[in-house]
């Protein structure tokens, strides 16, 4: 039988032939506390009930387990090692209405896939969670594993006593005998069922509403955690954003919130950020802050929060049909979070985050050779997986934000409305998105679909001036461009904005703006004929589209010498954003943009936005300057990023993310010194709080440099003999210049499977460390030597992390491209997403190899 990478067509067949009435499972994880072999499977016990469209046909149930213990069928046993491959379970002869009834032993995962288990470092507490898209849940129950097949779950957990138990259901009753019983789910497909059990802290709250008919609604909200994060729990706040969303999407969706209660469990060892299970969204615990983190990170959060209530809606309510249409719900739990962001809580600042940040992983992901349209063909699970991306993600959203300027959000809203209440509980496809959205705007969509939802590729849009004798402007046009790769050009919604100085010193600021609507190669806006000479053009201001964002060169000119003027912060992120990617297509040396860094980063107001600037700083010092000049850059940028932790207000966010960056770049001896002293408590900035989570961060260099050794971070772990300490532990050892040291972790991560996946993570994060090329060149061949089995051996997660982490990026030389080369020629055959994962990382690569002979190209440092 075919095995573990279920395909479209396999789900298409099945889902013609089949409906599914009811789930039954009970679930025993008692052995979840015991040692040795007892603690690594757990029973299972399904009960479904399904109809079958042609009596006597033949079908398969999903199931990944060590071991079956029996399987009937409609009252018909039959010998699972006939039936059983390890994978799937084979039906034949199926009634007109069926019931299946599989007893199987299960195993806990490592690796966040299926049920985790994971055993607390600082108290040997066990704590469980299920972790299922797009297709684990077969790890943990019989199924039929495809999110068209949906229908009503009922959950059944028989645990240690005193745990806590849920489910995506309210539980029913008191537990007996530590068996908890859950009510009765709507339909839902299998990839959103959920369980989380053990000692874990619990807060309550409740969420109340009264409609316009005189209804009242109430929402038991439940947020949980492992009892050693409780100290640093701010349930409060969770609570806070979660009843600001719930108010919001109840405002503008006018369908109640469908699934009863809203748990919302913080998880240990969690891939994900976070993951929509109605009535039970799980979420990474490090969104659970240890130490101090800026605003920022609270922002983050409460995006995530509102995208995956967002999602209780788009995507467990209405359900895409497979996966094909994954940014039917993705996409619009982008959007809706950072639209939720803006319009319900304090962050309103939200959409210069998602210009900042989320556009920019769109835009890397939309110009991989890997790039795909927003509605992908996804031929299996394993495309699936690697299509939660960029652009499902954010592209989507983007689009969706220029959707919402082409048709108006009144109709971009009533359109979502009659979606829900037209396929409730059911599933669709992007027709039936368009329909909705065309009755309600009056415009046909179908050439807008083919343009942003069915072709691949980003355009670029380039202002283009002319002036006259008096230095007004006779023409103003944007020239539209695409890559030879994917020539479409798109219908643009802008707006165009004009800065200028009003005196000589001070800020720039906009003085006059039009929208236009941009198709074709060449748009001319007349509205702004006639108007002073501006010293900015921006083209695309607020960011109503989906584009690359070129200058003419007076802007560039202007903002060369006076970035940091800019008053408008959407305005300035946006130029900062198209800096950004003139750097990284190798159109401005990476020295040119390191210099605007330390220049203007000490001015900008918006903290996300300077984070980012930090992060995309190192990059371009590590990956886009020119080797000659990366020492002298290095030194630059540590020094200019020192001077910006003094001057930045003591206790203040922007101290916080200078202090992080600035230890992030510490190489020379007087800066690992700064950093000894601020661990050992002989060196101290006014205002810094140096707390458990960075000391940590601290520690990290100092291991990279050799100047801490094993014993110091030994002692540091006994400081924090805590799970988050673990992993900082693991990460810094890894991190330590020594040929042992790199062979060992290379050891634990390809050549066994012992690690759990959040320390398969750490080691990784730690072995790849700048200014280690010579320990580990080595690994290049190896690397490639390696992926295969990798690959073949290890759960999908684990793979992915592990052909993404170590290929050798520490290595910008043509030999690394060349090697990439030989690999993906040698392997024609090789699984088509290990493929893609090689192929990406490749082209990253290609790009920094561009990117460095641009700074190359600039000549000789002053």
């Amino acid at each position: 039988m075919p095995g573990e990478n279920l395909s479209r067509d396999e789900a298409r067949e099945r889902g013609r032939l089949l409906s599914v009435d009811a789930y039954d499972v009970a679930l025993d994880v008692r052995s979840a506390v015991a040692s040795g072999a007892d603690a690594e499977t757990f029973r299972s016990r399904t009960t479904l009930r399904f109809r079958c469209t042609e009596p006597g046909a033949s079908t398969f149930a999903d199931l990944l387990a060590p071991s079956v213990t029996s399987v009937t069928l409609n009252g018909r046993e039959l010998d699972p090692a006939a039936v059983f491959d390890g994978t799937r379970i084979a039906l034949d002869s199926l009634a007109a209405e069926n019931t299946l009834v599989v007893d199987a032993q299960c195993a806990y995962s490592r690796t966040g896939e299926g049920l985790h288990r994971f055993v607390d470092p600082e108290d040997g507490e066990v704590y469980l969670y299920t972790q299922y898209e797009p297709a684990d849940s077969r790890r943990v129950f019989a199924n039929f594993e495809q999110p068209d097949l949906k229908a009503p779950f009922t959950f059944e957990v028989t645990a240690p006593e005193g745990w806590r138990v849920l489910s995506n259901g309210a539980q029913e009753g008191e537990a007996e005998g530590g068996r908890h019983r859950f009510a009765v789910t709507r339909p839902i497909s299998t990839y959103i069922t959920a369980v989380v059990a053990g000692p874990y802290h619990y807060v309550s709250d409740t969420y109340r509403r009264s409609f316009e008919d005189g209804t009242e609604l109430e929402i038991p909200l439940g947020a949980l955690c492992r009892k050693g994060l409780a100290k640093h729990f701010d349930a409060d706040d969770v609570f806070t954003v979660t009843k600001q969303g719930l108010d919001f999407f109840h405002d503008h969706f006018d369908f109640p919130y469908p699934f009863g209660k809203y748990d919302s469990a913080f998880v240990p060892e969690y891939n994900l950020g976070a993951m929509e299970n109605p009535g039970c969204v799980t979420f990474r615990e490090e969104y659970i802050f240890r130490g101090k983190v800026t605003e920022a990170s609270y922002e983050g959060r409460a995006n995530v929060i509102l995208h995956e209530m967002a999602h209780m809606w788009f995507g467990d309510l209405v359900t895409m049909q497979w996966w094909d249409d994954l940014w039917l719900k993705e996409s619009y739990a982008d959007f809706m979070g950072a639209f939720a962001l803006v319009g319900a809580t304090r962050f309103t600042n939200g959409w210069i985050t998602f210009a900042n940040r989320r556009k920019s992983w769109a835009y890397r992901a939309d110009q991989l050779p890997s790039t795909h349209p927003v509605t992908a063909d996804i031929r299996d699970l394993e495309d699936a997986k690697l299509n939660f991306d960029g652009i499902t993600y954010a592209k989507g959203a983007a689009v969706l934000k220029q959707l919402v300027a082409y048709v108006g959000q009144d109709a971009f809203l009533e359109g979502a409305r009659r979606y829900f209440k037209r396929h409730a509980y059911g599933n669709t496809r992007l027709a039936d998105l368009l329909a909705v959205l065309e009755e309600t705007s009056g415009r046909d969509l179908a050439a807008w679909s083919r343009a942003w939802l069915e072709t691949a590729g980003v355009n670029s849009l380039t202002p283009q001036v002319t002036y006259d004798a008096q230095d007004r402007i006779t023409e103003l046009s944007i020239l539209q461009e695409a890559a030879p790769s994917h020539p479409q050009l798109r219908p643009h919604r802008v707006a165009v904005g004009l800065y200028r100085r009003q005196e000589a010193d001070s800020a720039l600021v906009r003085y006059a703006r039009a929208e236009v609507d941009v198709s074709g190669p060449r748009t001319t806006v007349p509205e702004l004929a006639g108007l002073e000479r501006p010293e900015l053009v921006l083209v695309n201001d607020e960011d109503l589209t989906y584009a690359k964002i070129r200058f003419d060169e007076g802007s560039l000119a202007t903002l060369r010498a006076r970035l940091g003027d800019l008053a408008d912060p959407m305005a300035r992120a946006l130029c900062w954003a198209a800096l950004w990617g003139l750097t990284r297509d190798g159109l401005m040396p990476a020295r040119d943009y390191l210099d605007l860094v330390r220049r203007f980063a000490g001015r900008e107001t918006d903290i996300g936005v300077l984070q980012s600037l930090h992060g995309q700083a190192q990059t371009a010092l590590e990956q886009y300057s020119a080797p000659e000049g990366q020492e002298r850059a290095a030194r630059d940028l540590a020094e200019g990023t020192l001077h910006e932790l003094r001057l930045a207000p003591p206790g203040s966010d922007h101290q916080l993310a200078w202090a992080r960056h600035f230890i992030a770049l510490a190489a020379s001896p007087a800066d690992l010194q700064l950093l000894q002293g601020l661990l050992e408590g002989t060196a101290k900035i006014d205002g810094l709080d140096v707390d458990q989570e960075l000391r940590w961060t601290i520690l990290e260099p100092l291991a990279a440099h050799g100047v801490a050794d094993e014993t110091l971070i030994a002692a540091e772990l006994a400081r924090d003999n805590t799970a988050s300490g673990r992993r900082h532990q693991v990460r810094c050892l890894a991190a330590r210049p020594s040929a042992e040291v790199k062979a060992q972790a290379w050891a634990q991560v390809v050549e066994s499977d012992v690690l759990s996946n959040a320390l398969v993570e750490a080691t990784i994060a730690g072995f790849a460390q700048f200014g280690q090329r010579e320990l580990l060149a080595p690994y290049l061949p190896r690397y490639f030597a390696a992926i295969e089995g990798v690959w073949r051996e290890r759960s999908i997660e684990i793979a992915m992390e592990v052909v993404r982490g170590l290929f050798p990026s520490w290595l910008v030389e043509q030999a690394t491209l060349d090697a990439a080369d030989g690999w993906l020629d040698g392997h024609p055959q090789a699984a088509p997403a290990l493929r893609r994962l090689v192929l990406e990382k490749r082209d990253d690569l290609a790009r920094a190899l561009r990117a460095q002979a641009c700074d190359e190209a600039a000549g000789p440092r002053p």
